[in-house]
């Protein structure tokens, strides 16, 4: 079931219910995408982005902040490190 693999890649624990609200929704969203498919495009020019006229500022180095500094406002700080929960399953 496609929602049960999405639930799991995304750490969600979902009851029978809300599996059932969201299989419902992606088949929604997919038929949509489905109707999207039928549109004539053929005299379209695709869209692109223009990164030659886009302005950039110039790369300059910058005084940056100390160790010190970043970790000020850290929850919990151990040897100079931020000290976050661990998240991989073993």
């Amino acid at each position: 079931m496609m929602v049960d693999k999405i639930a799991y890649l995304a750490r969600l624990k979902l009851g029978e219910e809300e599996k059932n609200i969201l299989e419902e929704q992606f088949a929604k969203i997919l038929a949509f995408v489905d109707q999207l498919k039928e549109v004539d495009t053929k005299d379209v020019e695709p869209y692109g982005i223009d990164l030659e006229g886009t302005p950039m500022r110039d790369d300059v180095p910058v005084k940056g902040l100390t160790q010190e500094e970043a970790l000020m406002n850290g929850p919990q700080v151990e040897q100079g490190f931020f000290v976050v929960p661990r998240i991989v399953e073993v």
